[in-house]
């Protein structure tokens, strides 16, 4: 379900992926690599992503269980590790990504802002003495909270809220030489998959984890075709 502007379908082929990764380690193999040495501009790589989250309860008690993050927020992110940060924030290590033979641990802080007319932000904050080793990412997300009276009718399942969301997604990676040496348009595509995959992977797994979570503290039964979407 989650859409990155027209081009977000599914995984692709990690055929080009492979063939860098073979050059990178050709040079690699040449030189000696310092990975905290870096020369230049950064290379961004971006993307604007949005899905929705089907909840089978009134608008009210989403809001409500959205408001009471602390609550589910720790439990919903694992396998992600998450640390409090300040009232409304947190500290996440995301996972180890990698290519080129170059891998990084992402650590975010994210904020996730009061609600105004039913809308969520959530935007990236600094984590106080933390600064990472490479990398910069600017996280910029909304949810709005809207009740389906249509579905309800078909469905039969009363009333339903749909959460949807967008995210506007920036990383910026200053790369060590030896991969500055590969041709920029493939270090550009071969990021690009890999922030596509990334997003997609942690979304759903997120989703389907706020899902269950929510309907089970209200016992509310989650429809087989939701289950179906994991």
């Amino acid at each position: 379900m989650i859409s990155k502007n027209s081009e977000y379908q599914s995984f692709e082929s990690f055929e080009t992926t492979e063939v860098v990764l073979s050059v990178a380690s050709t040079i690699a193999e040449t030189e000696e690599v310092r990975p905290e040495t870096t020369v230049g501009t950064p290379t961004t790589f971006y993307g604007r992503y949005q899905d929705c989250m089907e909840m089978y309860a009134p608008v009210q008690s989403v809001a409500e269980y959205l408001n009471n993050h602390a609550s589910w927020f720790y439990r919903c992110a694992e396998p992600m590790k998450v640390e409090p940060l300040g009232k409304n924030g947190y500290a996440l290590v995301i996972g180890r990504f990698g290519s080129f033979g170059y891998e990084v641990e992402p650590k975010i802080g994210l904020e996730l802002l009061c609600p105004e007319n039913s809308i969520y932000r959530i935007r990236t904050i600094p984590i106080p003495g933390y600064q990472p080793p490479g990398y910069d990412v600017d996280y910029r997300a909304s949810l709005q909270l809207i009740e389906t009276q249509e579905y309800q009718a078909a469905a039969h399942l009363g009333e339903m809220t749909r959460v949807e969301w967008e995210l506007d997604l920036t990383v910026d990676i200053h790369f060590p030489k030896f991969i500055q040496r590969l041709p920029k348009s493939l270090i550009q595509s071969t990021g690009d998959r890999l922030l596509n995959q990334i997003v997609r992977q942690v979304s759903r797994r997120l989703t389907r984890k706020v899902q269950e979570d929510f309907h089970q503290s209200l016992g509310i039964p989650l429809p087989a075709n939701v289950k179906k979407k994991k």
